[in-house]
């Protein structure tokens, strides 16, 4: 449907975010869990484990060739969407066994080419350049007293690149490259942070978290909600 493939291209470009193994579910444009693992089927399992409710009915994609593995363990959840650079041969004798579900072949290759973004209004079009770029985020920007670890610094740049790809205002709570909770698309930042947060809370998870937004904070209620 056309949902389906605006779905489609909006987990394809959070996909194109990620070098190492990374696998994303996503729900009406909007990741509702995503993660890195050691290999494609951790990233799975954490991206799954992530928000195991949301991701129903929805779409999984992953920039690793989808393994036998990795297919029996979504054959039980019923997705719309599977995408991946390639299939093994037993992944799709798994996958094919389901009814109306699509499967993907895309390449996931990032790309530097600069491309144009095409949005209808009434009675005209919008066009802007596609926003591919991505600053990686270092502790020389830091311009608090306390330093990031390494570890606060690779979730901050994991963060970074999902909340990119959720609807603003978008707030993101991420540890150890998954995410733990995604508010999205809530007409003030204080309530997608409540969203994220109660999330991460549900999931056991109050300490050592990062949280990226996709916005400036011009205020420090979100800051003071994330500390309570």
């Amino acid at each position: 449907s056309y949902n389906n493939i605006q779905d489609a291209n909006a987990a394809l470009n959070i996909v194109r975010e990620f070098k190492e193994p990374f696998c994303v579910g996503l729900k009406h444009m909007n990741p509702c869990g995503a993660a890195v693992g050691k290999d494609i089927t951790e990233a799975w399992q954490r991206a799954y484990e992530a928000d195991k409710v949301s991701i129903y009915g929805g779409i999984v994609a992953v920039n690793r060739e989808l393994t036998e593995e990795v297919a029996l363990a979504m054959k039980p959840i019923f997705l719309e969407i599977v995408m991946a650079p390639s299939f093994s041969k037993e992944a799709l004798e798994v996958l094919s066994s389901k009814k109306n579900l699509r499967l993907l072949q895309v390449d996931m290759t990032a790309s530097d080419k600069k491309v144009n973004q095409y949005i209808s209004v009434n009675g005209g079009l919008l066009v802007q350049q596609l926003d591919t770029d991505t600053v990686q985020i270092e502790d020389s920007m830091c311009v608090t007293e306390k330093i990031p670890t390494l570890v606060q610094l690779n979730d901050m740049n994991f963060g970074w690149r999902v909340v990119k790809h959720v609807k603003s205002n978008a707030i993101v709570v991420v540890k150890d490259g998954q995410t733990l909770g995604i508010g999205a698309g809530q007409m003030n930042r204080v309530g997608s942070a409540e969203i994220a947060l109660k999330e991460a809370q549900a999931a056991g998870f109050t300490s050592d978290l990062v949280l990226a937004s996709d916005g400036f904070l011009p205020f420090d209620d979100t800051v003071a909600l994330a500390a309570k």
